[in-house]
């Protein structure tokens, strides 16, 4: 089944009516306080932080394409605050109580995304929920109970965790072959690119000046530089970039941050018969607990959204063009959301595009900044950048500043990666260790009880 449209950035643009009208690029040489490289979520929110903490600022923004081009406009919308990386990693240059302080950090900043768009007026079909991460095999089921545990480890909440049998499973999503579940409460089921082009808008009635279709060429202590004609260029003391999965592309970075591949599927609008089947009432955001995990949502007008890795790397950091994704993905996302939803084999598929996140060598988020030559930077998110982004400004804003804060002694902060090996090499530990993966899920479903060693071998290879 051939998705009725391939790209055009995403499905979530042609739920608003089509691309947004590009703002003026950077026609002239420009001063100003604060230059950020990137308009997406983690450029935004550090603008807007920034100018709330000091409104005088003149801060500029600068986007090869248009605000939202990148994961910003194309993701699932899962707005989870989870700490989803290895928390040993943080600990080895850190403390039990600052890696805890991140944790407790995080677990809030869905409820301040959604406070900000309540002031700010910004709509982006914002459903606050849970978050289901659903087992359908022995193994799975096992990692859901691990899980627990080792959330509970690090002082999350409670109320906020919690396993669900399979009757509460199924009762709230009827998922094929569901055993179980892990619940995390207080997230939040969004429309991505609603939610960045608000926050642009925002940004831009505080006072911020957005420039779109313009790329830099480089960038140094005090300079960004275009590829315009002219090569006109901002002059400031402070510069964030803010590239995520496009930090590839500018020149000298092609190994700091892998762009790995991440695609989605949406339905048609589904009747009401099949709703009664699948339940979902409580817009709760899906996933499950694969080794090659998916990740769903259930849109405002009834559709199913399925998101996934699919072809994981293009060799060489490539980016995809314009968001289309590569038939044998579709065709892998179709198998998944058939799995897990026997009910939707008929529907048609209106839409399917993908895009790239960010992934540092160690698989761990940073934030960096360098008072000396006045650069910083943020991201490496590793797909859960919706609420992570919204920490990352926080923080750069409290380090371009100078606030002496407990955002600005996470353990995130600063923190030294080495880079990615050259070609061939990443090329083949990264869809290798996603080879391994998908075997280790056919060995679980055909009955083992405990996650495969193979995975645990793919983690191996590429340091996850």
């Amino acid at each position: 089944m051939h998705p009725q449209r391939n790209g055009g950035v995403s499905f979530w643009y042609s739920d608003m009516g089509g691309l947004p009208a590009r703002r003026p690029s950077l026609a002239t040489n420009r001063a100003a306080d604060v230059a950020i490289i990137g308009g997406g979520y983690t450029g935004l929110w550090s603008a807007y932080y920034l100018k709330k903490l000091d409104p005088r600022l003149d801060i500029v923004v600068v986007e090869k394409e248009f605000a939202g081009f990148g994961a910003s406009g194309r993701n699932g919308g899962w707005l989870t605050g989870s700490f989803a990386w290895n928390h040993e990693k943080y600990l080895a240059t850190s403390s039990r109580d600052s890696v805890r302080s991140m944790v407790r950090a995080l677990a809030r900043t869905p409820g301040e995304v959604v406070a900000v768009c309540r002031r700010e007026g910004i709509n982006a079909d914002i459903v606050e929920t849970d978050e289901l991460a659903v087992a359908t095999n022995r193994a799975q089921l096992e990692r859901v109970h691990k899980e627990l545990q080792s959330r509970k480890a690090w002082d999350v909440d409670e109320d906020r965790v919690s396993v669900l049998d399979e009757t509460q499973t199924r009762s709230r999503l009827n998922v094929a072959g569901a055993l179980g579940a892990l619940c995390i409460a207080g997230v939040a089921r969004i429309q991505p690119a609603k939610l960045v082009t608000g926050l642009a808008k925002c940004v831009e009635r505080l006072g911020v000046t957005i420039y779109e279709s313009t790329e830099v060429r480089s960038f140094s202590k005090g300079r960004v530089v275009t590829t315009s004609p002219a090569g006109h260029a901002i002059t400031a003391p402070k510069i964030l970039r803010c590239t995520e999965g496009f930090t590839a592309t500018l020149p000298g970075l092609r190994r700091d941050w892998l762009p790995l591949n991440s695609a989605q599927i949406i339905t048609e609008p589904l009747p009401d018969t099949t709703w009664r089947d699948i339940g979902w009432a409580g817009n709760e955001l899906m996933g499950d607990m694969a080794n090659t995990y998916c990740y769903a949502q259930r849109t405002r007008d009834g559709r199913i959204a399925m998101g996934g890795r699919g072809v994981p790397y293009r060799f060489g950091s490539a980016i995809d063009s314009e968001g289309k994704a590569d038939d044998e993905t579709v065709r892998r996302l179709l198998a998944t959301l058939h799995r897990h939803f026997p009910a939707t084999r008929t529907a048609r598929i209106d839409h399917a595009w993908c895009g790239v996140l960010g992934v540092p060598r160690d698989w761990c988020a940073t934030v960096g900044w360098d008072a000396e030559t006045g650069v910083g930077f943020a991201g490496g998110y590793v797909g859960v950048g919706v609420a992570t982004s919204h920490l990352a400004g926080r923080t750069l804003a409290d380090l371009v500043l100078g606030r002496d804060t407990e955002l600005a002694r996470l353990p995130w902060v600063n923190r030294k990666v080495r880079k990615w090996e050259p070609e061939p090499v990443r090329w083949v530990g990264v869809n290798g260790m996603y080879a391994l993966y998908a075997e280790a899920d056919r060995r679980e479903h055909e009955g083992m009880e405990r996650t495969s060693r193979l995975a645990e071998v793919g983690n191996w290879i590429t340091g996850r």
